[in-house]
């Protein structure tokens, strides 16, 4: 099928690629849909476009790339909802915000994006720890 996307125009996706958020995402609780597709010169990086509203496209990382010493603890109704039966079949993601002042760029390491990768069901999993910020800055510089 051919979507229309926030930054790539239309490109054509396979109905297999959606990622399916039962429950939406805070914010954007009508917003079901998205696929993720690679940012082309960056693959650490991809774009989540939704497929409901071309307008809402998020940028995300694995936070691992950010924090090597990362730890999650998803909650068993997370498991159960998302059918999860396998640690190395969930892949976990950071939402970015990308501010005008590159500089400012911050990674949301408090409620990661979780993805069953065998049968794309996703949920934005809020941690309840106080080990990580929704703004975690990635630039260290002065």
């Amino acid at each position: 099928m051919v979507v229309n996307t926030k930054f790539l125009g239309d490109i054509e996706i396979q109905e297999k690629d959606t990622v399916y958020f039962e429950y939406g995402l805070p914010g954007f609780a009508e917003l079901r849909k998205f696929v993720l597709l690679p940012v082309e010169g960056n693959p650490s990086l991809y774009y989540m476009q939704s497929l409901e509203e071309v307008k809402v496209c998020f940028i995300i990382i694995s936070p691992f790339l950010i924090l090597d010493n990362y730890e999650v603890e998803i909650s068993e109704e997370t498991v159960e909802r998302l059918g999860i039966t396998k640690a190395e079949d969930v892949s976990l993601f950071s939402i970015l915000t990308i501010p005008e002042d590159i500089k400012k760029i911050t990674a949301n390491l408090q409620a990661p994006v979780v993805i069953n990768n065998v049968n794309n069901k996703a949920f934005q999993e809020i941690l309840n720890t106080d080990n990580y910020s929704v703004k975690h800055k990635l630039y260290r510089g002065e």
